[in-house]
């Protein structure tokens, strides 16, 4: 069978190319995608995707699969914190002397919620795939909306009333461009980044669905 690689950032440079063919066995595994493209040892937190969903390490290929390669991302414009969050940080990461406007989108804990009295929200991730969402979701706002940079931060842990839970920042140069994207980041990531959200509220607690 044969199955398209595609490879992102230190991956791309170290294969010096940013998609391979691949011919591979039938009945072949997402396992044997590594060794076959001959890069040596198989970084750590190495995530794989298939046709553009996420899967699991021994997942069966079909001839004609497209399979990517997404490398950890660690720290930097997307990152999970345990930490209070900065908006200058945040904004300063995606600065640029191409941009005329720098949008940013801040959530922040509030105090009251579906009805009911909020003592905290708690923030439980998929470190490394929350973190490589963020990353796949930046660099496809960005084609759609043509913009420059984005930079997501996002608290992990419990966040308390008026804290700030999550950070996007984009720059473009012009500000409709940077204003799109910024609510098409935050609505997008809501659905897609592997992030759950615990509301604890007087008299009890409740995971939240995405979206919310």
């Amino acid at each position: 069978m044969k199955v398209a690689v595609k490879l992102f950032a230190a991956l791309r440079e170290q294969a010096g190319a940013r998609e391979r063919a691949l011919e591979l066995a039938d009945g072949a595994s997402i396992d044997d995608v590594w060794p076959a493209l001959g890069l040596g040892e198989e970084p750590s937190g190495l995530v794989y995707a298939v046709n553009r969903s996420y899967v699991e390490r021994g997942t069966p290929l079909a001839d004609g699969d497209e399979v990517a390669l997404i490398p950890p991302v660690s720290g930097g414009a997307f990152r999970l914190s345990k930490d209070p969050l900065s908006i200058e940080s945040v904004a300063a990461e995606v600065a640029s002397d191409r941009a005329g406007a720098i949008a940013t989108f801040v959530g922040t804990t509030r105090a009251r919620s579906r009805d009911r009295d909020v003592i905290r929200l708690e923030y439980e991730a998929y470190e490394g795939m929350a973190e490589a969402e963020m990353e796949r979701i930046a660099r496809e706002v960005c084609e759609r909306h043509e913009v420059l940079e984005m930079a997501i931060h996002h608290r992990v842990g419990p966040v308390e009333i008026g804290e700030t839970s999550v950070v996007i920042a984009v720059s473009a140069p012009h500000r409709a461009a940077a204003f799109d994207a910024c609510r098409d980041a935050i609505d997008t990531l809501k659905q897609t980044v592997p992030l759950w959200k615990k509301e604890l509220y007087v008299g009890g607690e409740e995971w939240i669905g995405q979206g919310s």
